[in-house]
């Protein structure tokens, strides 16, 4: 039988660090949530320390700097009260051998098992993504003989991505997931993919935001601003929102468009920004601290990112929570789970700048419809898509899992 408040070692590939305060901050608010809901975490951060292929094409000095950065991470902190191990490892190129990466980081993760079971005797494992975490959790596992129920949580890109490197990675989805006495998922969507790729019991958790005291305030300037918070990548689709703003630029000559992220797509937004003419209305702030982020995104007045390719979109229910109304994709699995939760989230065909530009115009024109669709936005995160919600959620998953 479990205790009271069960100990649990999570496991996480994406978590942030004293290097990158974003990187993963789901995974940490998740695991937050769980003990705040009565769960005993103690975190474990597969470190890999090999520079990305990014800093690799910035040259030498670049390489050096990221090498440092990761060396010098402190394999043992303390983030909101959560005690988080760091296990540093080596592993070739995330191209060629992402799908082996448990491989490398098995051995290691099985002495930190050890060490950490000698203190805090944990009773299960949460490990985040089926590869490499999850895989790498059932080989540690079994190489530290330890027997402890594991749970794997998806988060898309098991089932987005890995599963499409071949033989190799539908194998070592499948390998991580089958070990899982429970698989949580962060939409129906992707709960139907992972049992699509060899889950067994599955169970949707939602992951949430805080939901402020009260609406968002008007924009300061009085400007209306669109706002996308996301990595730069194409999949995004934020040349979509730049050339939708270029199109609105004389029905609403004060329009402005705010860009918080980094990625290595930013010089080519740049670039279409000065195409297109917008340069002086589009602010790209790059990546700022979790809060910070927030605080910008709720102070705007639509949140836009008709990105594909979607598994729940946290950032979605993060700018929703203080009444800013979203417009994302149709038939992505978290938007899709989002907008059939409560009104506040619009939907546009994927890739129909058109129709985007449309709803765009029709919400910034009929101050109204704007704040009815913003009301029901705070509402439907109030409901649905809580860090309270998620937290019980959670909780519950690892009681079921002990009890199996």
């Amino acid at each position: 039988m479990s205790a009271a408040r069960p100990k649990v070692a999570v496991v996480a590939e994406f978590y942030p660090s004293r290097r990158d305060p974003v990187l993963g901050v789901w995974a940490h608010r998740q695991a937050l949530a769980a003990s705040q809901a009565g769960a005993d975490v103690h975190v474990i951060v597969l470190h890999r320390i090999v520079p990305p292929r990014s800093a690799l094409a910035r040259g030498p000095a670049a390489v050096a700097h990221e090498l440092a950065a990761r060396v010098r991470e402190p394999h043992t902190q303390t983030r909101d009260g959560l005690p988080i191990t760091y296990v540093p490892y080596v592993s070739p190129p995330r191209q060629s051998s992402y799908t082996a990466w448990a491989l490398w980081v098995a051995p290691l993760l099985a002495l930190a098992f050890r060490r950490l079971h000698r203190g805090f005797a944990f009773e299960l494992v949460h490990a985040h993504n089926a590869v490499p975490a999850g895989d790498a959790v059932r080989r540690a596992l079994a190489i530290a003989r330890l027997h402890k129920p594991l749970v794997v949580s998806v988060h898309g890109g098991d089932v987005l991505y890995t599963v499409r490197r071949g033989a190799a990675g539908a194998s070592a989805v499948a390998r991580g997931l089958a070990a899982a006495h429970l698989v949580l998922a962060n939409s129906e969507g992707i709960a139907e993919l992972a049992r699509a790729h060899g889950a067994g019991e599955t169970r949707v958790v939602h992951l949430g935001t805080d939901l402020p005291r009260a609406q968002r305030p008007a924009p300061p300037d009085g400007a209306p601003t669109l706002v996308t918070v996301g990595h730069l990548v194409a999949r995004k689709r934020h040349a979509d929102v730049l050339r939708a703003l270029a199109v609105l630029s004389h029905r609403h000559p004060a329009l402005r468009y705010l860009i918080v992220g980094d990625g290595p797509e930013r010089g080519a937004l740049q670039a279409l920004a000065a195409r297109l003419g917008v340069t002086e209305r589009v602010e790209l702030a790059g990546q700022l601290d979790p809060a910070r982020a927030i605080e910008r995104a709720r102070r705007c007045t639509l949140f836009v990112m008709p990105s594909t390719e979607e598994a729940f979109g946290v950032a979605y229910v993060e700018a929703m929570a203080a009444g800013v109304p979203a417009i994302g994709c149709r038939g992505e699995p978290g938007p899709e789970e989002i907008a059939a939760a409560g009104g506040g989230l619009v939907l546009v065909p994927p890739g129909d700048i058109e129709r985007l530009t449309q709803r765009i115009d029709e919400l910034l024109s009929d101050p109204h419809e704007l704040s009815d669709v913003a009301q029901q936005a705070r509402a439907t995160v109030a409901g649905h898509f809580t860090w309270e919600q998620c937290g019980r959620q959670t909780l519950a998953a690892y009681e079921r899992a002990l009890r199996a």
